[in-house]
């Protein structure tokens, strides 16, 4: 049985170590030897803090002994993605350039994870500088999808080591972050639920930014309780990251205390007009069976042309990118010297042409369509699309030229909303596919709402890998 408890969701594992029929220790012991196990082929981790992890599981054995237990995560394990600061610790970025750099602080995030009990197992390997959509990484190496483990596919960027070491019960959830998807598509990729947080909602200090107009942070676990039950203990008000202190409190604890029912809600399901020309028939047929699911439940679910112009977007989303990752990497980006992922440089070279007044009137367009998207939204519950167009390709048929993983996610973050990917089905191949929920800014507990509903009609977030 204890080589089983790193698949199970963080609420049954809470509710396991509250009757003693487990330890912290005795879960913690589980990860690490899945780890050993099969890390060595699954490369999801670029440290394990085997000793202090180890050490922070017996404490919380003691204080659940002495009846001072914190809430519903505490001694519960959970992996990083190696962009969030952690004070003594490495912190590369998924840059082999930056092995060996200390952080002299602690992200945020990670000190709420931490305060609420929670143990670090380690950092999670990335894209590097988060940049990029197909989770590989040429100096690094690219983690390993575990749903096909003769072939080596794309587990989808740039939280790609966070999700395999999730999806491969290394660690029951884990951390990452989405400036244009990098929860939502390794989520999709592995069969995972993710969450993407409302700009402002989780504070970003402490967290190496790609983009500091679209990032956001979010978890990446199984299922929608344990998300949520994560994201609200990140979020809330931070003097050091301004944007969350104009964020409203959103209220996650009200929503898992009722039981999940959708009846009567408007949910808008994206146009298959507004699809790109390339999505797979099998995706197709997920987003259908996934109406059939709500519509069951009691939503009202009809199609709707949203007003997204999707090709818009992706440019825009990309000279955003670019000037923004350019801007913060700029000393050393050019020296080729230095072991840089050769597609990230170009890409984050792309932002040395963008001028100032150019990057100012992207922003304001920004803010333009932020207003009319949330507006839009006030006449439906949520909107509902595919999360990715196609399900993983194997590494060696990647073209790094191209983003199409990105076709549905990348809008989210720039109409500032915030998004549910769930797992919805599988490929005629046996690979995950994902639907995502979209919500108006900090509507998360609506879409926990549903999400929690849609999971207690289907098992799909139950599926392991046959690894």
């Amino acid at each position: 049985m204890s080589a089983d408890l790193p698949f199970h969701s963080l609420s049954d594992l809470a509710s396991r170590l509250a009757r003693g029929e487990t330890t912290s220790r005795a879960l913690v012991e589980a990860c690490l030897a899945r780890i050993d196990e099969r890390d060595g082929k699954l490369h999801a981790f670029v440290d394990v803090y085997r000793d202090d992890a180890l050490k922070l599981a017996d404490a919380a054995d003691l204080e659940r002994g002495a009846g001072a237990t914190r809430g519903p995560l505490h001694g519960l394990p959970v992996a990083l993605k190696d962009l969030f600061e952690i004070e003594g610790r490495q912190t590369t970025a998924g840059s082999k350039s930056w092995l060996g750099r200390t952080s002299d602080y602690t992200a945020t995030a990670v000190a709420k994870l931490v305060g609420a009990g929670m143990i670090p197992l380690g950092k999670t390997h990335m894209v590097e500088f988060a940049f990029g959509g197909w989770g590989r990484n040429e100096p690094m190496g690219a983690p390993w999808n575990p749903w096909d483990m003769a072939t080596h596919r794309v587990a989808g960027g740039s939280s790609s080591g966070s999700a395999v070491a999730v999806a491969a019960g290394l660690v029951p959830a884990a951390i990452g972050s989405d400036t244009g998807g990098s929860v939502r598509i390794p989520s999709s990729l592995c069969g995972l639920t993710g969450l993407k947080t409302t700009y402002g909602l989780v504070s970003l200090h402490g967290a190496i930014p790609l983009s500091t107009n679209l990032d956001t942070i979010g978890p990446l676990a199984h299922t929608v309780e344990d998300v949520a039950l994560l994201t609200d203990a990140m979020a809330g008000p931070d003097p050091a990251d301004r944007a969350t202190l104009a964020a409203p409190h959103v209220d996650f604890r009200d929503v898992l205390a009722r039981a999940p029912d959708v009846r009567g809600l408007a949910i808008a399901c994206l146009a298959p007009e507004q699809f790109p020309a390339y999505v797979a028939d099998d995706v197709v047929r997920v987003r259908h069976e996934a109406i059939d699911v709500l519509r069951a439940l009691g939503a009202h679910v009809a199609d709707v042309r949203a007003p997204i112009d999707f090709d818009d977007v992706a440019a825009r989303v990309g000279r955003l990118l670019a000037a923004e990752a350019y801007a913060y990497h700029r000393a050393y980006i050019e020296d080729l010297a230095l072991p840089i992922d050769p597609w990230v440089r170009q890409r984050t070279l792309g932002g040395k042409g963008v001028t100032a007044a150019d990057y100012i009137g992207e922003l304001a367009a920004m803010r333009h369509a932020q207003a009319a998207f949330a507006a839009w939204m006030r006449g439906y519950d949520a909107l509902l699309m595919p999360t990715l167009p196609i399900a993983a390709v194997p590494v060696a048929e990647v073209d790094e030229a191209t983003a199409p993983l990105a076709a549905f996610t990348r809008a989210v973050n720039y109409l500032g909303g915030c998004a549910l990917s769930l797992p919805g089905g599988f490929s005629r191949s046996g690979l995950p596919i994902g639907v995502q929920l979209v919500g108006a800014p900090f509507m998360e507990p609506m879409l926990v709402r549903i999400g929690r509903a849609f999971q207690d009609e289907t098992d799909w977030h139950l599926r392991r890998p046959a690894l």
